[in-house]
């Protein structure tokens, strides 16, 4: 497990009105309840719901607020961009946003790319953030498409949260609610093992396989500014199985319940976000290839050997 990162959520002013943290279920979500086809094993998320998160999150006043941890994730692709020993004449920004990774490659003055930005109407992945893969329903179909449209010894290098995200306000939800209403629904999106990403990758079609795991905490005066913060980066929970509403006791409940439990000696509590960084490349014939099986010339068990060789030297 990586150490976390700790950052502090910027101070935000006051929103006006009444804070409404949890959604409405949409049309499609009734429907879909009422017996339609959109929900599923193979389809756990309402994109029409999540669309209309991402949409209300950019009609704020100020959406730019809640972009921090985007760009700070923008960042950690920018810097493995920058790690690859290689220039490529085009790069295509897939769930570019407000160019979190651009934003930071144009500052680095020594390495310039032209760089195309897809049209959320043609990406693979739906229209959004930097960070937008863990809301997509069918990851394989889309690592797929993203290996299509690489030409061959194209690299793919993405992000996306990983399963220990947010586990604090998770485990707060869970057991207020099991203490206020005797039973809990999932309140948080599920995420993808970091097991199971590398395999999705290897049967795109993907090799040279690397990911690697970060954490990032960022601490927030209580519970209310997570929520509030979460929907504002249009990350709310979009689940076809989930809770349409908390009561006021459950949430007042959990609020205590996550300060109790994950709470800083200043009053303040964490919100821990995973972050898996992938690289990927699409093959050619240029590329290293591995030896051919039974070509070794040296046994691993000769290595037991090495301290009596040198002994005897």
């Amino acid at each position: 497990m990586a150490a976390a990162r700790a950052l502090w959520r910027p101070v935000l002013p006051a929103l006006r009105g009444r804070r409404r943290l949890c959604a409405q279920p949409g049309r499609a979500a009734a429907n879909a309840h009422r017996g339609g086809s959109s929900a599923g094993a193979g389809s756990p998320f309402d994109r029409r719901l999540k669309r209309k998160q991402k949409n209300w999150a950019a009609l704020r006043p100020r959406p730019a607020e809640c972009e921090y941890l985007r760009d700070e994730v923008g960042g950690g692709v920018a810097d493995r961009v920058l790690d690859v020993p290689r220039t490529f004449r085009l790069a295509l920004d897939i769930g570019s946003g407000r160019g979190h990774v651009a934003r930071h490659l144009n500052r680095v003055r020594s390495r310039r790319a032209e760089r195309a930005r897809a049209p959320a109407a043609f990406s693979p992945v739906p229209h959004g953030s930097a960070v937008l893969l863990h809301w997509v329903n069918d990851l394989p179909k889309a690592f797929r498409e993203i290996h299509q449209v690489l030409k061959p010894d194209g690299v793919f290098i993405g992000a996306m949260f990983g399963g220990d995200t947010l586990y604090e306000l998770r485990c707060s939800l869970q057991l207020a609610e099991l203490e206020r209403e005797g039973g809990f629904s999932p309140h948080v999106s599920p995420f993808v093992a970091v097991s199971d990403l590398g395999h999705l990758l290897s049967r795109a079609g993907f090799n040279t396989l690397t990911v690697d795991t970060d954490e990032i905490q960022v601490n927030y005066p209580g519970l209310f500014e997570v929520m509030e913060d979460l929907q504002g980066m249009g990350e709310s929970n979009c689940s076809w199985n989930r809770k349409p509403l908390l009561h006021r006791d459950t949430m007042l409940a959990a609020a205590a319940i996550y300060k109790e439990m994950y709470g800083n000696s200043d009053g303040s509590v964490p919100a821990t976000f995973q972050i898996f960084y992938m690289i990927g490349w699409k093959f050619h014939e240029s590329q290293a290839k591995p030896a051919q099986r039974g070509s070794a010339t040296v046994s691993f068990g000769d290595l037991a050997k090495i301290d009596k060789f040198l002994h005897q030297k």
